[in-house]
């Protein structure tokens, strides 16, 4: 066998190898992303089941009742952000419009905990009917590893930018419950799809990623929200962000977007 052609049949090998790397990632990457469905799933149940409570506290007219559903509720959907805007995001429009409250949790959250107010039936209605129609799609709905990683790297980025001056949820003061419901679920996203990939490739990345996370988790612990070190967990949110996207070439992924698009 001359040189060029030893050269030639390495070369060929080499690509064959790296192929079999790449679709091995994928596959661990795929495998991650079942793995995250039954906790996606629980999310949604929980927030449905919140939402039917709420339903049913308010059309009797019992406000604390009724308070409480919408806050059980708010924690089961927080948890599952990761991927509400890029899988679905005409129900996450419908189920959590922010600012603009014109339906929603938002909408029933000025009634309850602002006006003081039950009469919330029809949005509580259709409240339950979207999150039962997302409840319907969970079981097949196609999980890409991109759009996960979209969402996570999103939803890290909203952590840190327009969830912490006030938060979100600030009629109901649980913007701070809010925060910690998605960095919960950003941690089960990450360590369950692509930790053990990304280790793999980069230890040290990892690391990185793992310790942002931890940091975001420290800083929410705060007894308040006025107690957050809003600067500290804005420079934390934006490491995690950029430690996402760099992991994104590792784990032979695109860049993740902070705009939210269906993958």
């Amino acid at each position: 066998m001359t040189v060029n052609k030893m050269r030639v049949a390495t070369c060929l090998a080499l690509l064959v190898m790296l192929s079999g790397l790449r679709s091995a990632d994928a596959s661990v990457l795929d495998e991650g992303a079942e793995r995250y469905r039954p906790y996606m799933i629980e999310g949604i149940d929980s927030a449905l089941a919140g939402a039917r409570a709420l339903r049913e506290r308010a059309a009797v007219r019992d406000l604390a009742g009724a308070k409480k559903a919408w806050i059980s509720a708010r924690a089961g959907w927080e948890r599952s952000e990761v991927f509400t805007t890029g899988f679905v995001p005409e129900l996450d429009a419908k189920i959590d419009a922010w600012p603009n409250a014109d339906s929603g949790f938002h909408a029933i959250e000025a009634k309850l905990f602002g006006a003081g107010q039950t009469d919330v039936d029809k949005d509580a209605a259709a409240l339950v009917e979207h999150l039962n129609d997302l409840h319907v799609k969970l079981k097949d709905m196609q999980l890409t590893p991109q759009g996960l990683l979209d969402g996570t790297a999103r939803l890290a980025y909203e952590v840190g930018e327009s969830k912490a001056d006030g938060g979100e949820s600030r009629i109901s003061g649980t913007s701070l419950d809010d925060m910690r419901n998605n960095i919960a679920g950003i941690d089960f996203a990450y360590h369950t799809i692509f930790s053990a990939a990304l280790n793999t490739a980069d230890g040290k990345l990892d690391e990185m990623v793992t310790n942002r996370i931890e940091l975001l988790e420290a800083i929410v612990a705060a007894p308040d929200l006025p107690h957050v070190d809003i600067p500290r967990l804005r420079r934390a949110s934006e490491e995690l962000v950029v430690a996402l996207q760099t992991a994104s070439a590792k784990l032979g992924l695109q860049r993740p977007t902070l705009e939210a698009q269906v993958r």
